[in-house]
């Protein structure tokens, strides 16, 4: 059941939607995944923004860092885990816009940043959306 959310979902509460999405996944999915670090900051910060090539920092709802599946191989032994870092203020600001149920925008992005860790694109992950 989806929950109502009287006042702005808090940190940890978008992370609970965030592991339950990848909780969910097929498990040809989550046996790849392994042990994927999930954290949740308010705005993306200004070297990530630069990094990215980003001008807004409400324009960056989530970031995937780590090594792509497919170069895991060649990946430095003791290299951090992966990660998906997800930006509470700018999601919430997409929800506001959009209308879209919270869990459902949360769910996309999770998605979206899985997508990265299998090596997708995001013209990739455009097209197998609109082909949805």
């Amino acid at each position: 059941m989806a929950r109502r959310f009287d006042t702005p979902p808090s940190a940890n509460e978008i992370a609970a939607i965030a592991r339950a999405t990848l909780a969910a996944l097929p498990d040809l999915f989550g046996r790849h995944l392994g042990e994927i670090v999930v954290r949740v900051e308010e705005l993306a910060d200004e070297a990530t923004l630069a990094v990215l090539g980003i001008d807004h920092p409400l324009d960056l709802t989530g970031l995937y860092e780590g090594v792509p599946i497919g170069d895991k191989e060649s990946a430095a032994p003791g290299a951090m885990p992966d990660r998906i870092t997800l930006y509470r203020r700018a999601i919430l600001d997409e929800w506001v816009e959009e209308g879209e149920r919270f869990e459902t925008l949360v769910h996309h992005i999770v998605i979206h940043e899985v997508g990265h860790h299998f090596g997708l694109s995001d013209d990739d992950m455009h097209a197998i959306e609109e082909g949805e």
